[in-house]
């Protein structure tokens, strides 16, 4: 069984799919392991440290992909046409490739999986369910997101954020408001609050609630008999009436004008990501205020925030970073390289030391998209078609 790891070539991408840690594991249970050149740098793990873990290490992505059985990735691989190597073009007819996959955004790929014989598995679509919480890659790089999230705001706000008591005077603490209490939203309260700051966030969900106001934070949000079901069994936020919309922007208008900071984190999988604030939110900010939007990539929570960039709105600073795990990326591959791990071990049969999936498995089925030549995903069968 050979595993090979490639170096992120998409844009704004750090993180590597294995460290050291994870190869003593694989090599354990008889795998050999192949790691492109250079692929750890950017996570601050050299060819060295591969290597004394056990890991060989390839010049190349054809020698790196060369008899590989599994290939496993970060991002979806690059297809032809998308960066100066078509990796996928590399695989052989069977292999396993173990990825986020990025599905929706990039449906047309799992035609070209399809096409080249790859069993795709996406990461992404682990089940939220006790079992699967180890190999949860969303909420492990979530996770670190929403702390990264805090640290960019705290750079670029020029005031401090904790209550400082000097002989000169008090320095009142910033006020920041946390828009979607998920993982990354509760990491972003968690650490705004070491920080010193006064928080409050706000989430469409009602057990959301309880776990703000856990982490000392003041809980935002219409009263409203809609908000019994306003998430999914997976535990996602579903999109809500036009009518609460309407309330809930108003509050949130409100509440924003008294911030210093807002970090937005909501996100519906599968579609754009929700406006919570509007242009005219922003303006009736202070000068000085900060705003990131960690859900630029899918459109954006702020009317006025762009991809990869910081934007000043007459004084109010909108931080539209991309793929803010990456920017911690260290912490980040290790956890992504556990999941994978997690994910992958208990299909690997101990008397032969190959991987077999049950394809019966719930976790297996929810993340499996192509096999043996046809897209097997009920969500992307459509995608299949000419």
């Amino acid at each position: 069984m050979k595993i090979a790891i490639l170096k992120e070539r998409r844009a704004h991408e750090r993180r590597v799919a294995i460290t050291p840690e994870v190869v003593k594991k694989f090599v354990s249970k008889g795998a050999e392991v192949v790691v492109e050149a250079t692929a750890g740098i950017a996570s601050r793990i050299p060819d060295e440290a591969f290597e004394q873990a056990g890991a060989i290490i390839a010049a190349d992505i054809e020698t790196t992909l060369r008899g590989a059985d599994i290939l496993l990735k970060v991002q979806r691989p690059l297809l032809a046409g998308e960066g100066d190597v078509d990796e996928l073009a590399h695989l052989q007819p069977g292999c396993t490739l173990v990825s986020q996959l990025s599905p929706y955004n990039a449906p047309e790929s799992l035609r070209v999986y399809e096409r080249a014989g790859v069993t795709a598995l996406a990461m992404e679509f682990v089940p939220r369910i006790t079992r699967a919480q180890t190999m949860d890659v969303l909420s492990s790089q979530a996770n670190l997101a929403g702390y990264r999230a805090v640290l960019e705001a705290a750079f670029e706000y020029e005031r401090a954020m904790p209550m400082l008591m000097t002989a000169a005077g008090t320095i009142a603490p910033a006020k920041v408001m946390v828009l979607g209490a998920g993982v990354a939203g509760l990491q972003a309260i968690a650490t705004a609050r070491r920080l010193g700051a006064v928080v409050c966030g706000t989430d469409v969900r009602p057990a959301a609630k309880e776990q703000v106001e856990s982490l000392g934070a003041k809980f935002v949000m219409v009263d409203s008999a809609e908000m019994a079901s306003a998430e999914t069994a997976g535990g996602y936020a579903k999109e809500m009436s036009d009518e609460f919309k309407q309330r809930q922007a108003e509050l949130v208008a409100a509440t924003l004008a008294k911030q210093d900071i807002a970090i937005c984190t909501a996100l519906i999988p599968g579609k754009p990501a929700p406006t919570l604030i509007t242009a005219a939110m922003v303006a009736q900010m202070r000068p000085g205020s900060i705003i990131v939007d960690m859900a630029v990539e899918q459109g954006g929570n702020c009317e006025l925030s762009r991809s990869g960039e910081v934007v000043d709105a007459d004084g109010v600073s909108i931080i539209g970073y991309q793929n803010m795990p990456a920017r911690i990326a260290a912490d980040a591959s290790a956890l992504y390289a556990r999941n994978l791990y997690a994910f992958l071990e208990p299909h690997i049969q101990a008397e032969d030391r190959a991987l077999k999936f049950n394809w019966d498995d719930e976790i297996i089925a929810a993340t499996l998209m192509t096999r043996d030549g046809q897209i097997v995903h009920p969500q992307f069968l459509d995608t299949g078609e000419n």
